[in-house]
C-alpha cells in the first residue's frame, strides 16, 4: 500500500522551506526556487509564480512519497510517513534510503525517531533552522496521527 503525504506534512515542509519566487542559493550554495525546489531546471535569475511554486512542490512531493514508500518496507502511521517525506525532501532520497533511520524503521527499533535529530547540519555546520525542523519532524513522527 502506498501512502500520500497529508496536509500536516505539507504544512511542515512549507513552513521550513519557505517560498521564494526568485531563484536563490541555499545554505550550501544550491540553486533553489519555490518551496525548496532544486534541479537542472533552476537557473540564476529564474522567477516563477505562486501557482508554479505550488505545482513544483506537488511534483516534488510525488518523488519523495515514492522514495519513502519504496525505502520503508514496514507500515507507517501518517505522522511517521509525513515526517519521513519531509526529511527525504530536505536531504535527498539517496541519503534518506541509506540512513540509520530507515534501518531502524525496518527493524522496528523504538529509537528510530531520534535519528531525525542527527540531520541538523548543512556544509558541516549545525544550523538552528535545521535543528528546529528536525525537532518538528520528530514530533510529527511521534504524534498519534494514524
Amino acid at each position: 500500500m502506498t501512502i500520500k503525504i497529508s496536509d500536516a506534512g505539507i504544512a511542515l515542509i512549507k513552513e521550513y522551506e519557505g517560498c521564494k519566487l526568485e531563484a536563490y542559493r541555499d545554505a550550501v550554495g544550491i540553486l533553489t526556487v519555490g518551496f525548496g525546489h532544486t534541479g537542472p531546471d533552476v537557473h540564476p535569475g529564474m522567477k516563477i509564480t505562486q501557482e508554479e511554486a505550488d505545482d513544483l512542490l506537488a511534483d516534488d512531493l510525488k518523488v519523495f512519497e515514492h522514495c519513502v514508500n519504496s525505502a520503508v518496507s514496514v507500515p507507517l502511521t501518517q505522522g511517521e510517513f509525513d515526517a519521513c517525506v519531509s526529511l527525504a525532501f530536505n536531504i535527498g532520497c539517496g541519503r534518506f534510503r541509506a540512513s540509520t533511520l530507515v534501518r531502524k524503521l525496518v527493524d522496528n527499533d523504538d529509537s528510530a525517531s531520534t535519528e531525525f535529530l542527527r540531520w541538523n547540519k548543512a556544509g558541516g555546520r549545525v544550523l538552528a533552522g535545521l535543528t528546529r525542523r528536525r525537532n518538528a519532524e520528530k514530533d510529527l513522527f511521534e504524534s498519534a496521527i494514524t
